[in-house]
């Protein structure tokens, strides 16, 4: 169920380093998603460091997360790395009680080859909880992938989907009646007798981690078109993991997530539902539209949904309107954010991007080479594991009037003249569904006018005199 990639799409691979936000970062959100967990983070008072800065949660508050620091004795192998994370172990799990452990690995822990996929199993049956292990380290994953290595581990731990569950969605029409009744008795309402038709397609599970209040709304926005989600992953309860087997459709709401897709689709064996993701109204409407054809269901009412969205967001379409931004590459969301700003009205001269697996972004790329066809505009410049020095040198050339990147290179594009934004909030802003594509805007326009308020003001001279220089 892979999409074809049109040949006019051209990609760039320099030879550039991952210079992302480290990807163990993701403790920041999937700690909070998974409310019965516990974090444990296996590196050097460096890590620690960076976690207390990144995540900005005092210690009073007792998160769910802590550091096992490693020091010269457990580098030089001079001690005994199992009794001391079954020390700490047993301490958490006196402290906190958490459902599930999850070990994350990081750089040093690759470096010196430490064993933490051999120790886990034996820890798990001695303190009687389960312990997943993630390697989120910064030397083989960028930023937004540590999520993407702790969801892959987790997916092992699913329960198999069971025969007596695969007859779930074939039920006889008696029974779909007697609960039709039933709902009718409740709520008087229509609706209900639809609902009660969602079990006619096989099981479906999306994969990502996303706030609640953003999942629901996925959920409703497939409800309407009488599509059931059976479960999500992560789950806000590890017991409550979805049951995953041949039978199983999955589809992911992040672009980040390969390795995940690969995981359900080799070791589960799911049936991924290749789509492009659900960020901005043209990017949802596509992902529910492939949903329901997997599931040959005609969508309805979609497209009358897109362009009440699109109506909403006239004032901020007015301002980004023949803009161009550059994307210097950092969260693996540069694609999807691209492809809505094309439909946006921006100029995208190059879409830099640490890796891309190509397969599962298949969809995706075919949108945002519609996208510019329909908009009338060139292909953007797509590079994957950009060299920032050859970059710098292009954005000199082009003036972009906004840089989309990491927060190292923000301050320096900013003195020269180049209007910036991080990267790191998409990453952690609500920006999936029809309603949060205003939330996407409110980034993006938050440089353009503050420009503009300077201009007004100006100001702007010394910002131009500043870049000359």
């Amino acid at each position: 169920m892979l999409d074809k990639i049109s040949d006019t799409l051209t990609f760039e691979c320099e030879t550039g380093n991952y210079h992302t936000f480290c990807p163990i970062s993701c403790v920041a959100w999937l700690y909070q998603k998974i409310e019965d967990s516990f974090f444990l983070v296996v590196g050097t008072k460096t890590c620690g460091y960076f976690l207390q800065n990144a995540l900005g949660v005092m210690i009073f508050a007792e998160p769910r997360y802590a550091m096992a620091e490693l020091e010269e004795g457990d580098i030089s192998a001079q001690l005994n790395d199992y009794q001391e994370l079954k020390r700490l172990c047993i301490q958490i799990k006196k402290d906190r009680n958490p459902s599930v452990i999850v070990w994350i690995g990081t750089c040093t822990t690759e470096i010196i080859k430490m064993d933490l996929e051999g120790m886990a199993p034996k820890l798990e049956t001695e303190i009687g909880i389960p312990i997943v292990v993630a390697r989120a380290n910064g030397l083989d994953y960028a930023f937004t992938q540590g999520e993407d290595t702790v969801l892959a581990a987790i997916v092992h731990r699913c329960p198999d989907y069971k025969v007596s569950q695969k007859k779930s969605f074939k039920k006889e029409k008696k029974d779909t009646s007697l609960f039709s009744f039933l709902q009718l008795n409740i709520n008087k309402t229509k609706n209900t007798i639809q609902n009660s038709q969602t079990q006619s397609h096989p099981p479906l599970v999306l994969f990502g981690s996303l706030p609640s209040t953003v999942s629901s709304q996925l959920n409703l926005e497939l409800t309407k078109q009488q599509i059931e989600v059976s479960g999500w992953l992560p789950t806000q309860r590890y017991a409550d993991l979805p049951c995953l087997g041949e039978d199983v459709y999955v589809c992911g709401v992040n672009p980040f997530l390969s390795r995940t897709a690969t995981t359900l689709m080799r070791r589960r064996k799911c049936k991924l539902i290749s789509a492009p993701f659900p960020i901005g109204p043209d990017g949802t409407r596509a992902w529910i539209e492939k949903i329901c054809n997997v599931f040959n269901i005609k969508p309805e009412g979609l497209k009358e949904r897109e362009n009440k969205v699109w109506n909403g967001l006239k004032e901020y379409l007015d301002l980004v309107r023949g803009k161009s931004v550059f994307f210097m590459g950092d969260n693996l969301l540069e694609i999807s954010l691209a492809r809505f700003l094309i439909r946006c009205g921006m100029i995208v001269y190059e879409i830099g991007i640490p890796y891309m697996d190509k397969r599962y972004q298949a969809a995706e790329l075919n949108l945002l080479q519609k996208t510019c066809q329909a908009m009338n505009v060139p292909l953007p410049r797509i590079v994957e594991k950009p060299d920032n020095y050859n970059q710098i040198q292009r954005i000199r050339e082009l003036k972009p009037d906004l840089a989309i990147t990491g927060m190292a290179h923000a301050n320096p594009l900013e003195a020269r003249g180049i209007s910036t934004k991080w990267s790191v909030e998409f990453t952690f802003a609500q920006i999936h569904g029809f309603s949060n594509a205003r939330d996407i805007l409110e980034l993006v326009t938050r440089p353009l006018r503050r420009n503009q308020s300077l201009h007004e003001l100006g100001w702007d001279n010394l910002v131009k005199l500043n870049y000359n220089k």
